[in-house]
C-alpha cells in the first residue's frame, strides 16, 4: 500500500481521487496553515510527501525537507494543480526512484 503526505493547500478538491488514480491509497493532508505545524513530525508509515509551494511558508518548506531527509522518504514539490502535481510526481529524479507508484508501474516512462 503506498501512502502519500500532502502538505499545503486548504482544500485539495479533486487532487485526492487523482491520486488514488495513480496508487496511492493512504492520502494524509496538512493543510500547513497553523504555526505550530513546524512541529509536527512525518508519520512512519509514509512513502511520499507532495509540498504544494504556493500554500506554503518557506520556513515550513524547509522543515520537512530536513525531516524527510532524516526519515529518507522522498519528497516533491510542486504547484496545486493536477498537472503540475503528476509532472512533479513522474519527473522528479530522487522520488522517482523510490517511488511505489511507478515502481508498481514499470510501463511508465519519464
Amino acid at each position: 500500500m503506498a501512502s502519500l503526505l500532502v502538505i499545503g493547500g486548504d482544500k485539495l478538491g479533486a487532487i485526492p481521487s487523482h491520486l488514488k488514480d495513480v496508487g496511492f491509497h493512504e492520502i494524509i493532508h496538512i493543510d500547513g496553515r497553523k504555526v505550530q505545524m513546524v512541529k509536527r513530525e512525518i508519520p512512519d508509515n509514509i512513502d511520499l510527501i507532495l509540498v504544494l509551494t504556493d500554500f506554503i511558508n518557506h520556513n515550513l518548506a524547509k522543515k520537512i525537507k530536513d525531516k524527510a531527509n532524516k526519515k529518507d522518504v522522498p519528497i516533491c514539490f510542486s504547484r496545486r494543480s493536477w498537472c503540475a502535481i503528476y509532472q512533479s510526481l513522474t519527473t522528479n529524479e530522487i522520488a522517482c526512484d523510490q517511488c511505489p507508484f511507478l515502481k508498481v508501474n514499470p510501463s511508465n516512462n519519464h
